[in-house]
């Protein structure tokens, strides 16, 4: 029994070091590849049309959302020391450092990382990853590192615009149904949010587009199996891909902490 158990612990750290040992091989060598001849400008403003752009919709609505959840949240707690124009500064905060980050990164994820995870994968079983090295094309530098630039380039970019989209929708709560004085919400925020804040959030934004786009290919590109192994690919991709967001998140703002960044 306890031979058994000692085999089977043993062979999930072997599993786990291969991944993340992939993963790393994988990653430097398409973000190395990217200052190689051809550069195929044309299939970065595709893929940052793909996935930030087409991704906008999802964010903004979720954003703004988020953003009128947090107002109703806090309105009851800060009304009870007339402090409701203070709402403004924990929406802006809450959305600038965790949420709209968190928010963008897993929408992003299950839209177009589990793309990236099915469409890599369904090349590699179909042979045309192999067709494209018989025609001296690099399968990585041609597929993968598009991907990784423009998800990192779209994360920040969608983090930027959830910030102030989240803060629109604490807006109207606040402003329009709780009646808060719209001079003293913006004003407070002024006052409280900083742009480290912002900073902050576009940091983990742009470590989670490098997380998610790296490990959706990489799932894609070693897929096996034919069709169930596409789908079991694009499934841990996305599994995954949310679980390294978050823990990626804890320990980015422990770093940032730390250093009192």
């Amino acid at each position: 029994m306890i031979v058994k158990l000692l085999e089977a612990v043993g062979n999930a750290v072997l599993s786990f070091l291969e991944f993340w040992g992939r993963w790393f091989l994988l990653s430097v060598k398409a973000v190395s590849l990217a200052l190689r001849k051809p550069f195929r400008i044309n299939r970065y403003f595709y893929y940052l049309a793909d996935i930030g752009a087409n991704s906008l919709p999802v964010v903004g609505i979720t954003s703004l959302f988020t953003g009128g959840v947090i107002a109703l949240e806090t309105y009851n707690a800060f009304h009870r020391f007339n402090a409701e124009y203070m709402i403004g500064a924990v929406v802006a905060i809450s959305m600038a450092r965790e949420l709209a980050p968190v928010l963008s990164a897993l929408l992003v994820t299950a839209r177009s990382g589990s793309a990236m995870a099915a469409e890599i994968g369904t090349m590699r079983v179909t042979e045309q990853i192999d067709a494209l090295e018989m025609m001296a094309v690099n399968p990585v530098k041609f597929l993968i590192t598009p991907r990784i630039y423009t998800s990192i380039i779209s994360l920040v970019l969608l983090t930027i615009i959830a910030d102030i989209i989240g803060y629109i929708g604490g807006y109207l709560v606040s402003v329009y149904l709780f009646g808060v004085n719209k001079i003293l919400f913006i004003r407070y925020t002024q006052n409280l949010a900083e742009m480290d804040d912002v900073y902050h959030g576009l940091i983990k934004a742009a470590v989670f587009g490098f997380l998610l786009s790296t490990i959706s290919c990489l799932y894609g590109y070693y897929t096996r199996g034919g069709a169930k192994g596409v789908g079991e690919s694009t499934t841990k991709a996305v599994v995954t891909s949310s679980m390294s967001i978050l823990i990626f998140d804890y320990l980015i703002t422990y770093i940032l902490r730390l250093f009192n960044l």
